[in-house]
Protein backbone atom coordinates (compact mmCIF):
# COMPACT_ATOMS: atom_id res chain seq x y z
CA UNK A 1 0.00 0.00 0.00
CA UNK A 2 1.59 3.40 -1.05
CA UNK A 3 2.70 6.01 1.86
CA UNK A 4 0.09 8.76 2.27
CA UNK A 5 0.99 11.48 0.31
CA UNK A 6 0.22 14.86 2.60
CA UNK A 7 -0.26 17.81 0.99
CA UNK A 8 2.46 20.19 0.43
CA UNK A 9 2.42 23.80 2.70
CA UNK A 10 1.95 26.52 0.69
CA UNK A 11 4.58 29.12 1.21
CA UNK A 12 3.62 32.49 2.92
CA UNK A 13 2.96 35.92 0.65
CA UNK A 14 3.31 38.07 3.46
CA UNK A 15 7.22 38.22 4.22
CA UNK A 16 7.88 38.77 1.40
CA UNK A 17 10.11 42.10 -0.16
CA UNK A 18 9.20 44.02 -3.10
CA UNK A 19 12.11 42.20 -5.11
CA UNK A 20 10.85 38.86 -4.26
CA UNK A 21 7.07 39.84 -5.27
CA UNK A 22 8.50 40.79 -8.63
CA UNK A 23 9.79 37.32 -8.82
CA UNK A 24 6.53 36.10 -8.09
CA UNK A 25 5.05 37.95 -10.85
CA UNK A 26 7.40 36.82 -13.53
CA UNK A 27 7.08 33.82 -12.37
CA UNK A 28 3.45 33.80 -12.52
CA UNK A 29 3.68 35.23 -15.65
CA UNK A 30 1.51 38.69 -14.42
CA UNK A 31 2.40 41.75 -15.10
CA UNK A 32 5.05 43.53 -13.25
CA UNK A 33 3.30 46.46 -12.08
CA UNK A 34 1.15 43.53 -9.67
CA UNK A 35 4.43 43.07 -7.58
CA UNK A 36 3.53 46.89 -6.42
CA UNK A 37 0.23 46.53 -5.70
CA UNK A 38 0.59 43.45 -3.51
CA UNK A 39 3.49 45.02 -1.65
CA UNK A 40 0.44 47.69 -0.99
CA UNK A 41 -2.40 45.18 0.24
CA UNK A 42 -0.18 43.06 2.35
CA UNK A 43 1.41 45.88 3.86
CA UNK A 44 -0.43 49.34 3.98
CA UNK A 45 -3.82 47.74 4.39
CA UNK A 46 -5.74 45.47 6.70
CA UNK A 47 -7.05 43.37 4.09
CA UNK A 48 -7.95 39.71 4.89
CA UNK A 49 -8.30 38.27 2.00
CA UNK A 50 -7.58 38.01 -1.91
CA UNK A 51 -10.84 38.81 -2.79
CA UNK A 52 -10.45 41.97 -1.19
CA UNK A 53 -7.31 43.18 -3.41
CA UNK A 54 -9.82 44.90 -6.18
CA UNK A 55 -7.37 46.36 -8.62
CA UNK A 56 -5.69 43.18 -9.25
CA UNK A 57 -7.86 40.93 -11.80
CA UNK A 58 -9.52 37.75 -10.58
CA UNK A 59 -7.65 35.59 -12.78
CA UNK A 60 -4.39 36.47 -10.93
CA UNK A 61 -5.48 36.12 -7.82
CA UNK A 62 -7.02 32.87 -8.29
CA UNK A 63 -3.56 31.94 -9.66
CA UNK A 64 -1.77 33.82 -6.73
CA UNK A 65 -4.24 31.65 -4.34
CA UNK A 66 -3.10 28.94 -5.76
CA UNK A 67 0.24 28.83 -4.84
CA UNK A 68 1.16 31.05 -1.78
CA UNK A 69 -1.22 31.53 1.37
CA UNK A 70 -1.80 35.32 2.76
CA UNK A 71 -0.26 34.42 5.78
CA UNK A 72 -2.58 36.60 7.90
CA UNK A 73 -3.21 34.99 11.23
CA UNK A 74 -5.42 36.30 14.23
CA UNK A 75 -4.17 35.52 17.57
CA UNK A 76 -5.82 32.95 20.02
CA UNK A 77 -5.22 34.65 22.77
CA UNK A 78 -4.60 37.72 24.55
CA UNK A 79 -4.09 38.76 28.14
CA UNK A 80 -4.31 42.22 29.61
CA UNK A 81 -2.33 43.77 32.49
CA UNK A 82 -3.35 46.17 34.99
CA UNK A 83 -0.57 48.46 33.33
CA UNK A 84 -2.04 48.14 29.66
CA UNK A 85 -0.17 46.09 28.49
CA UNK A 86 -1.18 42.93 26.28
CA UNK A 87 0.49 39.73 25.70
CA UNK A 88 -1.04 38.08 22.49
CA UNK A 89 -0.30 34.47 21.69
CA UNK A 90 -0.38 33.57 18.05
CA UNK A 91 -0.79 29.78 16.25
CA UNK A 92 2.46 29.58 13.88
CA UNK A 93 1.56 25.56 13.26
CA UNK A 94 0.35 22.63 15.15
CA UNK A 95 0.94 23.21 18.51
CA UNK A 96 3.39 25.55 17.82
CA UNK A 97 2.84 29.01 19.71
CA UNK A 98 4.41 32.37 19.98
CA UNK A 99 4.16 35.42 21.73
CA UNK A 100 4.26 39.03 21.22
CA UNK A 101 3.50 42.10 23.93
CA UNK A 102 2.16 45.47 23.15
CA UNK A 103 3.45 48.29 25.47
CA UNK A 104 1.51 51.44 25.57
CA UNK A 105 3.46 54.25 26.92
CA UNK A 106 2.83 57.93 27.42
CA UNK A 107 5.79 58.78 24.14
CA UNK A 108 5.68 56.14 22.29
CA UNK A 109 3.60 52.02 22.04
CA UNK A 110 6.22 49.64 21.59
CA UNK A 111 5.95 46.30 19.93
CA UNK A 112 8.00 42.93 21.09
CA UNK A 113 7.66 40.17 18.62
CA UNK A 114 9.27 37.24 18.56
CA UNK A 115 11.66 35.34 15.68
CA UNK A 116 12.07 31.93 17.07
CA UNK A 117 9.85 29.46 18.23
CA UNK A 118 11.23 28.13 21.62
CA UNK A 119 15.56 28.83 21.20
CA UNK A 120 18.44 26.22 21.72
CA UNK A 121 20.66 29.05 23.13
CA UNK A 122 19.77 28.04 26.63
CA UNK A 123 20.38 30.91 28.44
CA UNK A 124 19.70 29.64 32.50
CA UNK A 125 17.06 32.43 33.10
CA UNK A 126 15.24 32.34 30.28
CA UNK A 127 11.47 30.90 30.24
CA UNK A 128 11.91 30.68 26.64
CA UNK A 129 14.95 28.15 26.33
CA UNK A 130 13.06 25.95 28.86
CA UNK A 131 10.94 25.07 25.74
CA UNK A 132 14.06 23.92 23.76
CA UNK A 133 14.04 25.10 20.16
CA UNK A 134 10.93 24.16 18.41
CA UNK A 135 11.15 26.30 14.86
CA UNK A 136 12.13 28.97 13.33
CA UNK A 137 9.59 31.82 12.14
CA UNK A 138 9.42 32.87 8.74
CA UNK A 139 9.37 37.03 7.99
CA UNK A 140 5.86 36.64 6.93
CA UNK A 141 5.06 35.27 10.67
CA UNK A 142 7.37 37.88 12.31
CA UNK A 143 5.53 40.47 10.08
CA UNK A 144 2.03 39.13 10.98
CA UNK A 145 2.69 39.60 14.76
CA UNK A 146 2.32 43.16 13.89
CA UNK A 147 -0.16 43.17 10.41
CA UNK A 148 -2.65 41.45 12.70
CA UNK A 149 -2.58 43.27 15.98
CA UNK A 150 -5.84 45.46 16.50
CA UNK A 151 -3.45 47.79 17.96
CA UNK A 152 -1.38 47.95 14.69
CA UNK A 153 -1.85 51.64 13.69
CA UNK A 154 -0.76 52.64 17.46
CA UNK A 155 2.96 51.30 17.33
CA UNK A 156 5.40 53.54 17.21
CA UNK A 157 8.75 51.42 17.82
CA UNK A 158 9.12 47.48 17.55
CA UNK A 159 12.10 45.68 19.49
CA UNK A 160 12.97 41.97 18.44
CA UNK A 161 13.56 41.16 22.05
CA UNK A 162 10.59 38.22 22.16
CA UNK A 163 11.09 34.32 21.78
CA UNK A 164 13.84 33.23 20.66
CA UNK A 165 17.79 34.89 19.58
CA UNK A 166 17.44 36.61 16.33
CA UNK A 167 20.81 36.22 15.11
CA UNK A 168 19.73 32.63 15.07
CA UNK A 169 17.36 32.87 12.45
CA UNK A 170 19.25 36.17 10.46
CA UNK A 171 18.14 35.43 6.65
CA UNK A 172 13.94 36.08 8.26
CA UNK A 173 15.38 39.04 10.49
CA UNK A 174 17.10 40.86 7.93
CA UNK A 175 13.98 40.73 5.35
CA UNK A 176 11.10 41.22 8.27
CA UNK A 177 13.10 44.39 9.31
CA UNK A 178 13.47 45.77 5.48
CA UNK A 179 9.89 45.32 5.11
CA UNK A 180 9.22 47.11 8.33
CA UNK A 181 11.53 50.34 7.40
CA UNK A 182 10.78 50.23 3.68
CA UNK A 183 9.08 52.73 1.78
CA UNK A 184 6.64 50.09 0.05
CA UNK A 185 6.60 48.20 3.36
CA UNK A 186 5.42 49.41 7.06
CA UNK A 187 7.38 52.67 6.54
CA UNK A 188 8.83 52.84 9.91
CA UNK A 189 11.69 54.60 10.62
CA UNK A 190 14.88 52.67 11.31
CA UNK A 191 15.57 54.44 14.42
CA UNK A 192 12.61 52.99 15.62
CA UNK A 193 13.28 49.25 15.13
CA UNK A 194 16.14 47.60 17.15
CA UNK A 195 17.28 43.90 17.24
CA UNK A 196 18.42 41.97 20.59
CA UNK A 197 21.38 39.40 20.34
CA UNK A 198 22.87 37.62 23.12
CA UNK A 199 25.99 37.88 20.66
CA UNK A 200 25.96 36.05 17.71
CA UNK A 201 28.64 37.39 16.16
CA UNK A 202 28.78 35.98 12.49
CA UNK A 203 24.92 37.19 11.89
CA UNK A 204 25.87 40.65 13.76
CA UNK A 205 28.01 41.39 11.72
CA UNK A 206 25.57 40.77 8.57
CA UNK A 207 23.31 43.06 10.62
CA UNK A 208 25.72 45.86 11.11
CA UNK A 209 26.79 45.72 7.73
CA UNK A 210 22.85 45.38 5.80
CA UNK A 211 21.10 46.97 8.24
CA UNK A 212 20.60 50.92 10.03
CA UNK A 213 18.40 49.89 12.71
CA UNK A 214 18.97 49.69 16.69
CA UNK A 215 20.91 47.08 18.58
CA UNK A 216 20.43 45.34 21.64
CA UNK A 217 23.07 43.13 23.46
CA UNK A 218 22.28 40.72 26.41
CA UNK A 219 25.76 40.61 28.17
CA UNK A 220 24.21 40.26 31.79
CA UNK A 221 27.68 39.70 33.31
CA UNK A 222 31.39 41.08 32.20
CA UNK A 223 33.25 38.59 33.46
CA UNK A 224 33.57 35.15 31.49
CA UNK A 225 33.20 32.11 33.70
CA UNK A 226 30.04 33.71 35.36
CA UNK A 227 28.91 35.06 31.65
CA UNK A 228 29.22 30.95 31.00
CA UNK A 229 27.82 29.48 33.94
CA UNK A 230 24.12 32.18 32.47
CA UNK A 231 24.57 31.98 28.99
CA UNK A 232 26.32 29.12 27.28
CA UNK A 233 27.07 31.34 24.31
CA UNK A 234 29.68 32.48 26.31
CA UNK A 235 31.78 29.49 25.47
CA UNK A 236 31.15 30.26 21.20
CA UNK A 237 31.22 34.16 21.80
CA UNK A 238 32.86 35.73 24.57
CA UNK A 239 31.53 39.13 25.01
CA UNK A 240 34.86 40.76 24.08
CA UNK A 241 34.59 39.65 21.42
CA UNK A 242 30.79 40.91 20.42
CA UNK A 243 31.85 44.16 22.03
CA UNK A 244 35.15 44.68 19.54
CA UNK A 245 33.28 43.03 16.56
CA UNK A 246 30.84 46.63 17.18
CA UNK A 247 33.41 48.65 17.83
CA UNK A 248 34.84 47.78 14.30
CA UNK A 249 31.34 49.34 13.04
CA UNK A 250 30.94 52.92 12.19
CA UNK A 251 27.58 52.73 13.59
CA UNK A 252 27.11 57.09 12.51
CA UNK A 253 25.73 59.60 15.14
CA UNK A 254 21.84 58.02 15.84
CA UNK A 255 22.05 54.75 15.26
CA UNK A 256 21.74 52.96 18.81
CA UNK A 257 23.68 50.56 20.68
CA UNK A 258 21.98 49.14 24.23
CA UNK A 259 23.67 46.98 26.47
CA UNK A 260 21.01 44.68 28.24
CA UNK A 261 21.88 43.87 31.53
CA UNK A 262 19.34 41.74 33.63
CA UNK A 263 20.48 41.86 37.31
CA UNK A 264 20.10 39.57 39.68
CA UNK A 265 20.51 39.59 43.91
CA UNK A 266 24.23 39.58 44.83
CA UNK A 267 25.23 37.85 41.61
CA UNK A 268 26.19 40.87 39.42
CA UNK A 269 25.54 44.13 40.57
CA UNK A 270 28.50 44.92 42.60
CA UNK A 271 31.42 47.24 42.09
CA UNK A 272 33.51 44.90 41.13
CA UNK A 273 31.22 44.42 38.01
CA UNK A 274 30.79 48.64 37.84
CA UNK A 275 34.55 48.48 36.91
CA UNK A 276 34.88 45.81 34.62
CA UNK A 277 31.42 46.82 32.58
CA UNK A 278 33.04 50.57 32.25
CA UNK A 279 36.51 48.42 31.16
CA UNK A 280 34.49 46.40 28.40
CA UNK A 281 32.68 49.07 26.74
CA UNK A 282 34.73 51.88 26.94
CA UNK A 283 35.45 51.03 23.32
CA UNK A 284 31.69 51.90 21.89
CA UNK A 285 29.67 54.49 22.61
CA UNK A 286 26.27 52.71 24.35
CA UNK A 287 23.50 52.80 26.56
CA UNK A 288 23.26 50.13 29.48
CA UNK A 289 19.50 49.33 30.13
CA UNK A 290 19.26 47.53 33.55
CA UNK A 291 16.28 44.90 33.92
CA UNK A 292 14.49 43.49 36.96
CA UNK A 293 14.47 39.39 37.53
CA UNK A 294 11.16 38.23 37.58
CA UNK A 295 11.27 34.58 38.65
CA UNK A 296 10.93 31.98 36.53
CA UNK A 297 9.45 28.41 37.67
CA UNK A 298 13.03 26.07 38.43
CA UNK A 299 15.52 29.16 37.95
CA UNK A 300 17.54 29.19 41.03
CA UNK A 301 18.41 33.30 40.85
CA UNK A 302 17.40 35.76 43.11
CA UNK A 303 16.33 39.06 41.99
CA UNK A 304 17.87 42.09 43.47
CA UNK A 305 16.43 44.91 45.89
CA UNK A 306 15.01 48.21 45.16
CA UNK A 307 18.17 50.01 46.43
CA UNK A 308 20.99 47.63 45.49
CA UNK A 309 19.80 48.42 41.96
CA UNK A 310 19.32 51.89 42.12
CA UNK A 311 23.14 52.31 43.57
CA UNK A 312 24.33 49.87 40.88
CA UNK A 313 22.72 52.91 38.04
CA UNK A 314 24.26 55.63 40.32
CA UNK A 315 27.65 53.60 40.17
CA UNK A 316 27.83 52.88 35.95
CA UNK A 317 26.35 56.56 35.77
CA UNK A 318 29.17 58.03 37.59
CA UNK A 319 31.58 56.02 35.38
CA UNK A 320 30.03 58.22 32.03
CA UNK A 321 27.86 55.32 31.17
CA UNK A 322 24.59 56.19 30.07
CA UNK A 323 22.38 53.96 32.24
CA UNK A 324 18.51 53.44 33.20
CA UNK A 325 16.22 51.35 34.86
CA UNK A 326 13.65 49.42 32.30
CA UNK A 327 10.26 49.85 33.91
CA UNK A 328 8.81 46.36 34.82
CA UNK A 329 5.02 45.78 32.41
CA UNK A 330 3.18 42.78 32.49
CA UNK A 331 4.17 41.58 35.84
CA UNK A 332 0.90 39.95 36.62
CA UNK A 333 0.42 38.32 33.20
CA UNK A 334 3.04 35.55 32.96
CA UNK A 335 5.60 38.99 32.21
CA UNK A 336 8.69 36.65 31.96
CA UNK A 337 8.73 35.93 27.95
CA UNK A 338 7.74 32.50 26.84
CA UNK A 339 5.85 31.50 30.00
CA UNK A 340 2.34 31.84 28.43
CA UNK A 341 3.38 30.23 24.93
CA UNK A 342 5.04 27.19 27.54
CA UNK A 343 1.75 26.71 29.19
CA UNK A 344 -0.23 26.65 25.72
CA UNK A 345 2.05 23.86 24.51
CA UNK A 346 2.23 22.23 27.79
CA UNK A 347 -1.74 22.35 27.65
CA UNK A 348 -2.10 21.10 24.20
CA UNK A 349 0.14 18.23 24.67
CA UNK A 350 -2.06 17.09 27.77
CA UNK A 351 -4.97 17.35 25.66
CA UNK A 352 -2.96 15.42 23.55
CA UNK A 353 -2.54 12.69 25.39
Amino acid sequence: MPALQLPVPKDLLLGKTLADLKLIAARLELPAFVADQLAYWLYKTNIQSYDEMMNISKKARLLLAGHYELGVVASVKVQLSADGTKKYLYPVSNHKFIETAFIPEEKRNTLCVSSQVGCKMGCLFCATGKQGFQAQLSSGQILNQLRSLPERDKVSNIVFMGMGEPFDNIEEVMKAQEILTAEYGFGLSVRKVTVSTIGIVPAMEMFLSGSKCNLAVSVHSPFDEERRRLMPVQHVFPIKEVIDTIARFDLGKYRRVSIEYIVFGELNDTQRHVKELARLLNKIRCRINLIRFHPVPNVPLPPTNEERLLEFQRALNAKGIVTTIRSSRGVDIDAACGLLSTKALVRQESADF
